[in-house]
């Protein structure tokens, strides 16, 4: 059988886009002995011993099977509870899912039908276009540079009566940039005014700065909010997420995970009902010391917009194209993701900071000889 005939089976969908860029910086720093890895997109701390006890646990203990597609009683319960004294919504319900990337999977498939328009604010995380597309959904993009904030005269002047959802990210990735209230509140209230959905995808919502974390929830009970446990316990490879909204769009999603992730890991939901319990608010503060670094390092040397969340900042090139200087930056060993990755614009680039304090003097001296 010829590799041709092998190419033919390929759905156009699966052709229609290359594999993440961010994965091909991940398999380049394999190669190299001793980068300066400022590319990855979680934290530098390891799961907390006694949630690694409780998944170890949860394991010897014949905790294996699957679960209901749900999630486990207890911890569906526990996030209930949480969610009803947080927003005291009547009708929001939540389930767990298979890592937040599962939850806008889900979300994709249960809202948007093919000429389906989605709004995305540019720049975006890596995954929602291609998503958007696989579902047959048309991305409808609204530049935010040079600031990313959200102008809501050109959110309302690009909703149309196609438009399904609008898809929004607080804190951004890969931005690092957290909206500000009157942001939050005027998107919620004018998806809410035009019966548009709206799709938060909250994922950093425990790496924010300085104040608060808000969610456009508060303003609009029909919001339908992404968030999980991958980044704030540093559990990325666990696959926990978990999705809440209106019951009817929740029950949906459930219905859609059986014949597609079946269930979140079993064990590992064991164990996030004592990560549930454990402190990590030293970690997070850790985190905004590392933004107060990153931040004192390259000013001056770079324009940026300061973080207010999550553990991404993302300067724009000195000179040029972001490609050509992430590539000057990796024949120094370092390594960052040129912003084309995220983004229609190719002029900035995202340097994570969640690493070594080590790690990022080093990174910071590099980009100031680039610079």
């Amino acid at each position: 059988m010829s590799n041709s005939n092998v190419h033919s089976w390929l759905s156009k969908k699966a052709m229609a886009f290359d594999s993440s860029g961010i994965r091909k910086v991940f398999a380049l720093a394999a190669t190299m002995k001793n980068p300066i890895n400022l590319s990855i997109g979680q934290p530098d701390y390891d799961v907390p011993a006694p949630i690694r006890d409780a998944a170890c646990n949860a394991i010897q203990s014949g905790k294996n099977a699957y679960s209901p597609t749900q999630g486990i009683a207890p911890l569906v319960q526990r996030m209930q509870q949480e969610i009803d004294r947080q927003y005291q919504h009547d009708d929001r319900e939540v389930f767990i899912c298979s890592g937040t990337s599962g939850g806008i999977v889900l979300t994709m498939l249960s809202l948007v039908n093919p000429g389906d328009e989605v709004i995305v604010f540019d720049p975006y995380f890596v995954m929602y276009v291609p998503l958007i597309q696989l579902v047959g959904g048309v991305p409808v993009i609204i530049d935010t540079y040079p600031d990313f904030q959200i102008d809501l005269d050109r959110l309302r002047d690009a909703i149309t009566p196609r438009t399904k959802l609008v898809l929004f990210n607080n804190p951004s990735n890969p931005t690092g940039v957290a909206a500000s209230v009157d942001e939050i509140r005027g998107i919620a209230e004018l998806c809410q005014e035009k019966g548009v959905a709206l799709v938060s995808d909250e994922i950093y919502s425990q790496f924010h700065f300085g104040s608060p974390m808000r969610s456009p929830a508060e303003f609009n009970p029909q919001t339908i909010v992404i968030d999980g446990f991958s980044k704030s316990y540093a559990m990325t490879g666990w696959r926990l997420g978990y999705v809440h909204g209106p019951k009817e769009i929740i029950q949906t999603m459930i219905k859609l995970q059986q014949y597609t992730f079946v269930c979140a890991p079993t064990p590992l939901q064991h164990a996030s009902l004592a990560a549930m319990d454990y402190d990590m608010s030293e970690h997070y503060k850790n985190y905004e010391q590392k933004r107060n670094r990153i931040v004192a390092g390259l000013k001056g040397y770079y324009e940026f917009r300061e973080p207010g969340g999550a553990f991404y900042i993302f300067p724009k090139v000195p000179s040029g194209n972001a490609t050509d200087f992430v590539a000057r930056a990796i024949a120094n060993e370092l390594l960052i993701i040129p912003g084309n990755i995220f983004s229609r614009k190719d002029t900035h680039f995202r340097i994570s900071f969640a690493a070594s304090d080590e790690t990022l003097d080093r990174g910071i001296e590099v980009l100031r000889k680039l610079a």
